[in-house]
């Protein structure tokens, strides 16, 4: 994963922190741990647009830039959240967030509150992480330990081993937005990993489609496809219908798999809101058998 990869945390964490401008009943997710922990850079963009004219007006100026971005990363944290807390029900016991970047998914549940976890991701952004959140609770959580690894480079098994994580009961593994930056080497190890959590552990996972790599399903993201794909710092994809193909290799089956658009649909519609989605990472959710 490259240093530019790196850098992408700040972006979905912006958002998230932009969207907590909006009344309750207004937001797509409610994250109120977000604000404090974001850098300064992004902190002081929440106080600039407080006001809700400014807010609107950033939101309708992100929309005219980057179609659907700012829906994408709040519907689906939300739902990740919601699949996250199902999995507890099916008697998992511990954590491990890779690529958590500035996620809060561990923090804010209160369903995951009581599970040990583990949150993996690049040393630039791991130290980021500690810095915010000691900021904002005075101290990090001792039932959260952090692991720092390059994922197309370093063993992941071993690193986790190394940080306590000993991988003997089902867990919830969650990828959000981290198999395309990934190259072809960097999916194997972490998939190679996966395929030896216990059974009855649970996955959940995004992707980019296939023909957005490819570059026949771009539509009005060509900005996107710039930034990412074009400067390589997008390498994996795969096509919807292929997945549970991919995962039957590893041992996982498909429990949801469901759309960016599908994800949406579950939220939007009661913010009274009028906005649409980035149409091309789908969400999935598996099981290890």
């Amino acid at each position: 994963m490259t240093r530019e990869a790196a850098r992408t945390t700040d972006g979905p964490a912006s958002i998230v922190a932009l969207e907590q401008l909006f009344p309750a009943g207004k937001r797509l997710l409610d994250d109120d741990l977000i604000l404090r922990i974001v850098p300064w850079s992004i902190r002081i963009w929440t106080i600039i647009l407080a006001p809700a004219w400014l807010r609107d007006g950033m939101f309708w100026f992100f929309e005219k830039l980057t179609p659907g971005v700012w829906a994408l990363f709040p519907c689906r944290k939300r739902y990740i959240q919601e699949k996250a807390e199902d999995a507890v029900s099916h008697r998992i016991r511990a954590v491990v967030n890779l690529g958590a970047g500035l996620d809060t998914l561990v923090f804010r549940s209160q369903v995951l509150a009581s599970l040990p976890a583990w949150e993996v991701d690049q040393p630039v952004n791991v130290a980021a992480k500690r810095k915010g959140l000691e900021r904002a609770l005075g101290k990090w959580p001792d039932r959260v330990t952090q692991v720092a690894v390059d994922f197309d480079h370093e063993d992941l098994s071993q690193k986790l081993r190394n940080a306590g994580y000993e991988g003997n009961e089902p867990t919830l593994f969650v990828l959000e937005a981290v198999t395309q930056y990934l190259t072809e080497d960097g999916i194997a190890s972490t998939f190679d990993f996966l395929s030896k959590a216990p059974t009855g552990s649970r996955l959940l996972f995004t992707y980019v489609k296939q023909s957005f790599l490819d570059g026949d399903d771009i539509g009005d993201l060509k900005m996107i496809y710039k930034s990412t794909v074009q400067k390589g710092i997008w390498h994996f994809g795969l096509n919807p219908e292929t997945v549970a193909d991919f995962l039957a290799p590893f041992g996982w089956e498909v429990v949801a798999h469901e759309s960016s658009e599908e994800i949406a649909a579950r939220y939007i519609p009661a913010t009274g809101r009028t906005i649409r989605t980035m149409p091309i990472e789908p969400v999935v959710y598996a099981v290890k058998r």
